[in-house]
């Protein structure tokens, strides 16, 4: 195989989401899992959003996450492992549609927006800032 064809399948997999990789059942058993080992936190997947084209992906994407940290400071430790620049700022989406208040609690989220498995599902980008 030519390098090119190994460079596109790599790109074809950085582009595929979570959900997409992992069957419903398989997302399941390990949520089930985790939860068992860590009753208290929340398990969460963050991932690049399909629109973000400057942004690398994180290297991990999983994160059990204390319920009471707020998701500005969860934010905050997003932003912490991302190469943004000055004049960006860092977007975080609730299942790839809406913004979720940075005052609100992680189990808040949680608790209003989880999927069927049992993970909650945030997406990032950035934005220019002006000013």
């Amino acid at each position: 195989m030519s390098m090119a064809g190994n460079m596109s399948l790599s790109v074809d997999l950085n582009e595929t989401s979570f959900k997409q990789r992992k069957r419903l059942d398989s997302r399941i058993h390990e949520v089930n899992r985790v939860r068992n080992r860590f009753p208290y936190k929340i398990p969460v997947i963050v991932e690049r959003s399909p629109q973000e084209k400057q942004l690398p992906q994180l290297e991990k994407i999983k994160f059990l996450v204390p319920p009471e940290i707020t998701m500005g400071q969860f934010v905050d430790t997003i932003r912490c492992k991302l190469p943004l620049p000055p004049s960006h700022s860092l977007c975080v989406m609730v299942d790839g549609r809406q913004v979720a208040s940075l005052a609100m609690t992680m189990s808040q989220v949680y608790s209003e927006n989880h999927d069927q498995d049992g993970f909650l599902y945030l997406s990032y980008k950035s934005q220019a800032v002006f000013g």
